[in-house]
């Protein structure tokens, strides 16, 4: 068996960095969250390629609604979220920390100069039943 884990490991490794960016999607300290899904299951090869546009993410009654506008080696984000209110929004990057806003009572929420990389956004849902929403982890 150790031969057939060498050959593996030298005819199919693993892609770079895949234990970093599984180890950055779930190391969130508020461990008691809701996982987003995609609003789309088609692939996302704009997301790693040229500009990435509009991002749709959904949980139960939740939709996250990011468009990403590349700023030079930054970005600027800018999302909505259905159902409107001044829901906290933290954006992840990997090795680049994190960024905090409040959307708006319309659920609109800018964020500008995030680094690019590895990304999570965590919605704080301030509703009647708060909770915390995480996306799926993107390369942005």
């Amino acid at each position: 068996m150790a031969k057939v884990a060498r050959l593996v490991d030298q005819l199919d490794p693993p892609p770079p960095g895949l234990i970093e960016r599984a180890q950055f999607a779930i190391a969130i300290d508020d461990i008691d969250v809701e996982a987003a899904r995609w609003a789309d299951d088609r692939p996302l090869a704009g997301v790693r390629g040229g500009a990435p546009g509009t991002i749709t993410f959904f949980v139960g009654d939740l939709t996250v609604m990011v468009n990403v506008t590349r700023t030079g080696e930054r970005q600027r984000i800018d999302g909505w979220l259905v159902p409107a209110g001044e829901h906290g929004v933290e954006v992840r990057v990997a090795d680049h920390g994190s960024t905090e806003t409040t959307a708006d009572e319309g659920g609109r929420f800018v964020l500008t100069e995030v680094p690019r990389g590895t990304t999570q956004i965590l919605v704080r849902m301030n509703a009647e039943r708060p909770r915390t929403v995480v996306t799926p982890t993107v390369v942005l």
